[in-house]
């Protein structure tokens, strides 16, 4: 109860003081306001450059992500060769022993 009383005295006590120094007022909002300009300014371009580096940074990591995948898909691209030109020489020697045994049979 006792905060609800406190909040109406301060409440017209400062709706008094407007009223009474509204002059006053106006002159400590004129130079308020630039103020808050500048310093709102200066944080919105403090936020701006530094989402500006997080945009840089992830792409720079998707950049090093990428060429890590197109390495490893090289690598087993290679791999695969490898694995078909050496099944192409097991499927060549299958083939001449193959040969040999219908020769021996003969």
């Amino acid at each position: 109860m006792q905060v609800l009383i406190g909040g109406v005295v301060a409440a017209v006590l400062g709706l008094v003081g407007l009223i009474a120094w509204w002059k006053e007022f106006l002159l400590i909002l004129m130079g308020g306001i630039p103020v808050a300009l500048l310093l709102g300014g200066a944080l919105a371009i403090y936020v701006g450059y530094d989402e500006l580096k997080d945009q840089m940074r992830e792409k720079k990591d998707k950049a090093k992500e990428a060429k890590e995948k197109s390495d490893e898909l090289a690598k087993a691209k290679e791999e695969l060769e490898k694995a078909k030109a050496e099944a192409e020489k097991y499927k060549a020697e299958a083939k001449q022993a193959s040969k040999s045994k219908k020769k021996e049979d003969s």
